[in-house]
């Protein structure tokens, strides 16, 4: 056992005394490894970070652990026939259906009431278009845990009431009340002048396009500016994540009985939560992981052809140290195990700078752009489990022709 280990300790020794000897040579080599392992760990940190960037930004728009109700909540990948039949089997939320689900859902955390509009604003000569005009209640404030960076929301008297007020975003409080206090500032939507109380902290955008170009109004009041629509839903949360499942059960079933449905019917209404985001964006994810990975693999095996090469090379240059090694009795096993574990110290070699590179280029694009890049485990153990096994497998043809040398034929070639 003690000979066993003195020489692969001795095996290994030589392997990084060659590979140090011929620094330049190795380095040359190790680029491909490198390029190949910084593109396989940049892969799996771009498809995690962009996972980790869709349901960050989905969380701000919806809020956490929440779950939409009204005609066409969920749509996937529909057909348009099916499209067509759930569109005239499902009908449009009424107001004694949401109060009823406030009123029964017992392991809700909140329920509010939302739909939305589009409008261009206007104000002191600004413009704004494009303007999403949300009718709220109350308690979407805490369904979507907004965070106000000024001022307040609405009170359920004033919802009550429609009364003229909103909660604007962000993109609208720097276009239209960059240097002043916009809290008391009143301007108008469809005509009706709104007096501002709040203003939400910004939430930044997404694919390019701005979460902040919001206004907020009370629900009542946004009806009686744009008229009851067919997307007016339902929009609430569970205490906690574990709550999650049995809470969309428990207003699946509500409001099937306030439809009085019939167990063999189908849902006339859609249904959606965070959860099935969660699935769908990790799908599509997957998809482009299954597909990009292979792709960034075949750097790797350019990476393993060049390691092949220089080994070739190795065992050229040292034909002599070859003979000279089975004239003494080393077996060709030895010879075998001594220039693989040389070919998989390169490659693992190129393997480490690799995966210092792309974390290098990852910390870059985080500071740089707003998908955060996460290099997880599986990718880490992915790149230097493939570059090693790539430097074994391709080290073996040169570790081969090594150890069938005739220490003769060796010799006599080295001293001709």
């Amino acid at each position: 056992m003690r000979l066993i280990v003195s020489f692969y300790l001795d095996a290994t020794r030589i392997a990084f005394q060659s590979i140090w000897a011929h620094k330049l040579r190795s380095f040359l080599t190790l680029i491909g490894i490198i390029i190949g392992v910084a593109s396989v760990v940049l892969v799996g940190a771009s498809i995690s970070g962009f996972n980790t960037y869709i349901l960050r930004n989905v969380t701000k728009q919806l809020g956490a652990n929440t779950f939409i109700v009204n005609r066409m909540a969920h749509v996937g990948n529909m057909t348009d026939e099916e499209w067509d039949k759930m569109w005239k089997r499902n009908k449009s939320m009424k107001w004694p259906e949401i109060r009823w689900v406030q009123a029964q859902c017992k392991g809700c955390e909140t329920v509010g009431a939302m739909q939305m509009s589009n409008a261009d604003l206007k104000y002191n000569g600004e413009e704004l278009f494009g303007t999403r005009i949300l009718g709220v209640t109350t308690e979407i404030a805490d369904v979507r845990r907004m965070t106000l960076a000024e001022g307040r929301f609405f009170i359920p008297y004033e919802v009550a009431h429609a009364m003229p007020l909103c909660v604007i975003g962000m993109d609208v409080r720097d276009k239209f009340f960059p240097n002043s206090d916009p809290i008391g500032k009143t301007f108008k939507v469809q005509d009706i002048p709104v007096t501002v109380i709040g203003v939400e902290e910004k939430l930044g955008s997404m694919f390019g396009q701005s979460m902040d170009n919001n206004v907020y109004l009370p629900i009542t009041l946004h009806e009686r500016m744009f008229g009851r629509s067919e997307w007016l839903r339902i929009q609430g949360s569970s205490p906690s994540r574990e709550m999650f499942p049995y809470v969309v059960d428990e207003v699946r079933v509500l409001m099937r009985s306030i439809r009085g449905l019939t167990p063999e019917k189908e849902d006339t209404f859609g249904i959606a939560d965070t959860s099935e985001i969660d699935q769908e964006v990790g799908q599509f994810t997957g998809a482009i992981a299954m597909v990009v990975t292979p792709i960034t693999l075949i750097s790797l095996v350019v990476g393993g052809i060049v390691v092949m090469n220089i080994m070739l090379v190795s065992v050229t240059e040292r034909t002599f140290e070859i003979g000279l090694r089975k004239a003494v009795g080393a077996r060709k096993g030895q010879i075998l195990a001594q220039f693989l574990i040389e070919s998989s110290a390169l490659a693992a070699f190129g393997g480490f700078f690799g995966l210092l590179f792309a974390a290098a280029l990852s910390w870059v694009i985080t500071v740089a752009t707003p998908i955060p890049m996460t290099i997880t485990i599986s990718y880490i153990l992915l790149s230097l489990g493939v570059s090693g096994g790539i430097g074994m497998i391709f080290g073996i043809y040169p570790a081969m022709k090594a150890a069938r040398l005739d220490p003769i034929v060796a010799l006599t070639k080295s001293t001709t």
